[in-house]
């Protein structure tokens, strides 16, 4: 996994910062992992995470490019990962959205895509978001360490950045599905397609959209002035009464969560245009007894 990294003290200490994640042990920080290794060493180690000059890009290459013939994906998942943290100087961290918590916290978001199939995920590359308000907060960026070159950048244009570059390791998306934190921006959706990516994302009910079948059409042109420009002879309607005008045997209920007491549930219909679909769903749980 390391055999990118130049100097073999570097990779000694990455194989053993790798064991202490992947090994038993509730806590994952560097001194509770230090003490469990018996050739764990606290300095060594956050050197090794905090200051050592290494790439991380070739590591998670390799780590991309062993996971998904194993896995064989059946999606790319697209999502935000949250890491709560006390304090103002972690690296881009604000008080926004945390999912870990499910609330608003100071946190640490990053975007990441995994490939998943119904027996194994991994994450196949991410990136750090970082909050306008870090933009111009020099100080900060100075003693994190944050390189000039990055700045805020929207999350929905990440995920954009993250798929692009795993194209540039030969990696396709057997599909793309994200939550409706990206599926409700259009332009994500409109990135997807512009890449010849189908998808399934969700979005709020309250979205407006226009049937499958209609097309814009432009008035016929008198002859004088500017072309009259092609537009949809009827409003948008919302997508949760597009869905609900075809009735209940248009809806498919899908089961994608068990456990011991319950399984999330969800009537769902695609709304589709150019195999890309866009699913409006109410999701539930309810006792795994009334299968």
């Amino acid at each position: 996994m390391f055999a990118s990294v130049p100097r073999k003290d570097q990779r000694a200490k990455g194989d053993c910062y790798l064991r202490g994640l992947m090994l038993d042990g509730r806590r994952k920080s560097i001194q509770p992992m230090a003490e469990r290794l018996p050739d764990g060493n606290e300095q060594n180690l956050q050197q090794f995470v905090n200051q050592s000059t290494w790439d991380p890009v070739p590591v998670r290459r390799r780590i991309a490019e062993r996971m998904v013939p194993r896995i064989g994906p059946d999606a790319w998942v697209v999502d935000d990962v949250s890491f709560p943290k006390d304090g103002k100087m972690s690296v881009a961290v604000a008080r926004q959205y945390c999912g870990a918590l499910g609330k608003r916290a100071n946190c640490q978001v990053a975007v990441s895509v995994h490939a998943v199939s119904d027996a194994a995920s991994c994450p196949l590359q991410w990136r750090l978001f970082v909050p306008q308000e870090w933009a111009d907060d020099a100080p900060r960026r100075h003693k994190t360490g944050i390189p000039p070159e990055v700045g805020h950048r929207e999350k929905w244009r990440l995920a954009l950045d993250i798929i692009d570059e795993l194209a540039g390791w030969n990696l396709v998306p057997p599909v793309v599905v994200a939550d409706a934190g990206y599926g409700q921006n259009a332009d994500f959706r409109d990135g997807l397609e512009g890449r010849g990516i189908g998808y399934v994302v969700a979005i709020r009910s309250d979205v407006t959209a226009h049937p499958h079948h209609a097309r814009p059409a432009a008035p016929a042109w008198s002859g004088n002035g500017p072309k009259p420009q092609s537009r949809y002879r009827d409003k948008p309607s919302s997508v949760a009464v597009l869905a609900a005008g075809r009735g209940r045997q248009a809806f498919t209920e899908v089961t994608w969560r068990e456990g011991l007491e319950t399984q999330t549930r969800a009537a769902s219909r695609s709304l589709s245009g150019s195999g890309a679909f866009a699913s409006s769903c109410l999701a539930s749980s309810s006792p795994s007894s009334d299968r």
